[in-house]
């Protein structure tokens, strides 16, 4: 496929570097943003029509919704009968949706396809993209996804994507205030944030964190015969305990920690189980 990328930001830039020595064309409203490409061996489009007019695959990765809509209609103003266009951009849903429903009038495919890795997984080539759209599309997008991306999942029908990132996202960012909270209840303790730091991002590498429980097809009370039960019901008591210890650790100190409070009432529950024997 002859693919074509606009948005040549943080994100953008370094996925479409993997893409650069392939027939790629690129564009941006900075041509200093161009310019690394080109020299990579990209063409410098002269617009997002001029993509759009010659590629199989137009990837875009702009800001917000609004960008997605006005350079999404432009696409379909330009580009020809069967190209798929690829929006990497974490929208609402509901936007791809529309956009999907304007461009099958004429006979193009959208794909929402946001990414999760960050610009260090952007430039390493090892993001994971979360593609929503019909079967035939993502076979087509599958391959030059994978020039920057290490995981490519279908995950259903147009919106799905999208879906898939905000909720990936929602637990990214209630973690990162949840490390706040820690550090907070470190910090009173005399403990060295610094060193906090090193143990989680070491610890979390081996674990997986928070993605270690992500295990089960649904979230419905888990039954005593399943596989899963006496693992989980192990890490519930652990967790159990040691949100506990980490509660009496807070109310000597006077920390508010209300995130951990909240998950040492919905431990066991989110689990898919009952309250241990330690709950009070």
């Amino acid at each position: 496929m002859t693919v074509g990328f606009i948005g040549l930001g943080q994100m953008g830039a370094p996925m479409a570097g993997h893409l650069a020595g392939r027939g790629l064309a690129v564009y941006d409203a900075r041509p200093e943003a161009m310019a690394p490409l080109v020299k990579a061996g990209a063409r410098a489009a002269r617009s997002v029509a001029d993509v759009a007019a010659h590629a199989d695959l137009v990837s875009i990765m702009v800001r917000d919704d609004d960008q997605v809509n006005e350079v999404g209609e432009e696409v379909l103003a330009s580009a020809r009968p069967g190209t798929v266009l690829a929006v990497h951009s974490t929208i609402r849903a509901k936007t791809a949706e529309d956009l999907a429903a304007r461009a099958r009038r004429y006979e193009i495919e959208v794909v929402d396809a946001p990414v999760s890795g960050g610009f260090m997984g952007a430039s390493a080539g090892t993001l994971a993209v979360m593609v929503g759209g019909t079967d035939e599309a993502f076979e087509r997008c599958r391959e030059p996804f994978g020039a920057w991306a290490e995981l490519v999942l279908h995950m259903g029908p147009v919106g799905a994507g999208t879906r898939t990132k905000l909720a990936r996202n929602m637990l990214h960012f209630i973690s990162f205030t949840a490390a706040a909270e820690a550090q907070r209840l470190a910090e009173a303790s005399g403990v060295s944030l610094r060193k906090l730091g090193r143990v989680v991002r070491h610890t979390d590498a081996i674990t997986g964190g928070a993605g270690s429980i992500m295990l089960r097809p649904t979230t419905a009370p888990l039954e005593p015969g399943d596989d899963l039960y006496d693992i989980l019901c192990h890490t519930r008591d652990l967790g159990e305990k040691d949100l506990s210890l980490a509660l009496e650790l807070a109310d000597e100190l006077g920390v508010d920690v209300p995130l951990a409070r909240i998950a040492r009432e919905r431990f066991g529950p989110g689990l898919g189980l009952g309250p241990g024997d330690s709950h009070e």
